[in-house]
């Protein structure tokens, strides 16, 4: 616990030189209860649901609602300082990644080196962790399972880096927006890829979120087709990497031998870093390297909001599922829309975007529509 709550105060120092809102950061700062075992944030599955058993390996089940009372009736405190810095942590990482953007030209400057340095940020955090006494233990996977974790680490890249594209190339508010409908690229990947079926209530909920998505788009001052096919992108990613990694699950051993979640997430980041690698020789940001690390040591704006995004990444990541760990299914629909509201909101609030009322309409009836779908078979199923 010594060492993830090290790393989240430097984190919070880095942002500080951006962000004038000290307190909101002391707060937090002295409130944060990170643990030494965490894991990525679990995707929605292919059936459209949030998954938490392809992340289980050695964790109770998850249950009870967020706001639950404890055993003396009173509220659950540890978990909702978890909610506290899970939204902090991810507001921040969309912070201080656009600011770093846009340090470095946006996305005509170092989209793909950005997002491939971030996860390196990651894999740096990982071996800390490794090799800090009282930290974390090594995880004993043989060249055989990392050679099946191949594809969960190259979707976890292209996920990773089709968003930092789509932020570079539009507002993050619309970026956003975008990646709520997810769900959307997850019940096509189900009924026609995998032949998983998808209930007709869940189909029905589909023309809301892309008709949501559809409507914040037209009144889109910072509009960029790139930022929408990126974010498009983006999701597919996400949706294919949630089957992978259920697959990969069902590996004979595996479990025992990764022997945390956080060692799950650290062996995914060091994967998706090495496999990003290739993308930025390949878009061209390899050959103006040198030009980006001299703008990285001449440019504090970038070199601070570089290291602090991929903190943030990392630990908001973590801090996430110990929260979706002790939440009910409903509960954790709720929990991430709320979460994309906040940071839809509240990210354009502090970069100056635009938040135009047929926007914010649109968004509206687009996470509306996300939850209604996460959550549609279990209230029919209770009539």
């Amino acid at each position: 616990m010594k060492f993830s709550s090290a790393i989240i105060a430097l984190t919070f120092s880095a942002v500080g030189a951006f962000n004038p809102s000290t307190s909101l950061t002391n707060a937090v700062r002295s409130k944060a209860p990170f643990a030494n075992k965490g894991a990525l944030v679990q995707p929605i599955n292919l059936d459209g649901r949030i998954n938490n058993d392809q992340f289980a390996l050695k964790s109770e089940a998850a249950g009870g609602d967020a706001m639950k009372a404890r055993g003396g009736g009173g509220l659950d405190i540890p978990l909702m300082l978890y909610f506290l810095c899970w939204y902090v942590g991810n507001y921040f990482y969309n912070i201080s990644n656009k600011l770093a953007l846009r340090a470095a030209g946006g996305s005509a400057g170092f989209p793909m080196t950005i997002s491939t340095l971030q996860l390196g940020v990651g894999c740096i955090y990982a071996l800390f962790m490794w090799v800090a006494p009282d930290a974390r233990e090594k995880p004993k996977v043989t060249v055989d399972d990392i050679i099946k974790m191949l594809p969960v680490g190259f979707c976890f890249a292209g996920a990773h880096s089709a968003s930092v594209f789509a932020l570079s190339a539009g507002a993050v508010s619309f970026g956003q927006i975008v990646k709520a409908a997810e769900p959307a690229f997850a019940a096509v990947l189900s009924q026609f890829v995998y032949k998983k079926k998808i209930s007709k209530a869940k189909w029905m909920c589909l023309p809301i979120v892309i008709g949501g998505v559809v409507l914040a788009s037209v009144k889109e001052l910072d509009f960029a087709v790139s930022a929408l096919v990126s974010a498009c992108i983006a999701n597919l990613f996400a949706a294919f990497k949630g089957n992978e990694n259920k697959k990969l699950m069902e590996t004979e051993g595996l479990t025992d031998r990764m022997g945390s979640v956080g060692n799950q997430f650290a062996l995914t980041t060091i994967l998706g870093f090495l496999m990003s690698i290739p993308l930025v020789i390949v878009k061209g940001e390899g050959a103006k390297f040198g030009q980006f690390i001299e703008l990285f040591k001449t440019t504090p704006v970038l070199s601070a909001n570089l290291i602090a995004s991929g903190l943030w990444f990392y630990g908001y990541n973590e801090l996430s599922t110990m929260t979706l760990k002790k939440t009910g299914a409903v509960t954790q629909s709720v929990a991430n829309t709320a979460k994309r509201v906040i940071v839809i909101v509240g990210v354009a609030l502090v970069l100056g975007e635009s938040l135009d009322p047929i926007k914010l309409l649109g968004c509206g009836i687009g996470i509306g529509g996300v939850l209604l779908y996460s959550i549609i078979d279990q209230l029919l199923e209770k009539k």
